[in-house]
């Protein structure tokens, strides 16, 4: 990908010195961070960082304390999912929030389902909006009408993410995607995010797991404590440039030979 912040492209997403406390806990200090069209921004940090609360003000789930978010260049204010929502924002949570006793269409239309003229569930219609959706993102998933407890990790993502799309998200935060999912899985999942770029959409990638975020992300921010340590370009640093930040809180050129010996 270009040097989207360089382009002149306006950022999907400005989250400007956001502030959140809880009781006397400062969980988001301070914070900045942008995301473009068609980029996967990764956050990560270890457990308490403050990435999932910064994601979750994004998301209409927490209020700011304090600070400014812009959508397209306009400052707006989200007071919760709904707000979100309406702008274009969905979140992907690590749970996918997906009824196992229910197929891909009741899930992908559920609380938003399609009527008929006669006030009855449009069944066929969310069938085939479903199908519809479905094959563009991953083309080989055909068992659309079993119960999602039958149904694989990559596949149960991959309708979690079509639920997202088809309500026209612009902007897509993931919750930890790749979690609990193996090699075969978590490569749909990256064919997945690779479609959605393609589309433009913006994504915000949680995880507190350096590989997974390396491998799918085009920018890195990292949070410790709270704060933001740094925001990089991933081809421009090392796993271990971004294991130093994580654990030592320093950015890359920072760190002392001591502080290398101590990350391995």
């Amino acid at each position: 990908m270009s040097d989207t912040a360089s382009n002149g492209q306006t950022p999907l997403v400005e989250m400007i010195d956001m502030h959140k406390r809880f009781g006397g806990v400062h969980a988001v200090e301070g914070v900045t961070i942008d995301l473009y069209p068609g980029e996967v921004l990764g956050i990560l940090g270890h457990n308490g960082a403050g990435k999932t609360v910064l994601t979750k003000i994004l998301s209409g789930a927490h209020r700011a304390d304090e600070g400014e978010i812009k959508i397209n260049g306009k400052k707006v204010d989200l007071h919760n999912p709904r707000d979100a929502q309406n702008l274009g924002i969905e979140t992907i949570y690590q749970t996918l929030a997906l009824a196992d006793n229910l197929d891909a269409p009741a899930n992908l239309f559920l609380g938003r389902e399609i009527m008929t003229g006669f006030g009855t569930m449009d069944d066929d219609a969310m069938e085939n909006e479903s199908r519809k959706v479905i094959q563009r993102l991953n083309p080989n998933f055909k068992n659309i009408k079993d119960p999602m407890r039958t149904m694989s990790g990559g596949q149960r993502q991959s309708v979690a993410i079509a639920r997202a799309v088809y309500f026209n998200a612009k902007i897509l935060i993931m919750d930890e995607p790749t979690a609990a999912l193996g090699p075969q899985e978590t490569a749909m999942v990256s064919e997945l995010i690779e479609q959605l770029k393609k589309e433009g959409i913006g994504i915000i990638l949680i995880s507190h797991d350096l590989h997974d975020v390396f491998d799918l992300s085009d920018r890195v921010s990292v949070m410790k404590n709270g704060k933001l340590v740094g925001t990089r370009y991933t081809r421009d640093v090392t796993k271990d440039d971004v294991l130093g930040m994580i654990i030592l809180g320093k950015l890359p050129g920072e760190t002392t030979p001591e502080d290398g010996k101590a990350l391995h």
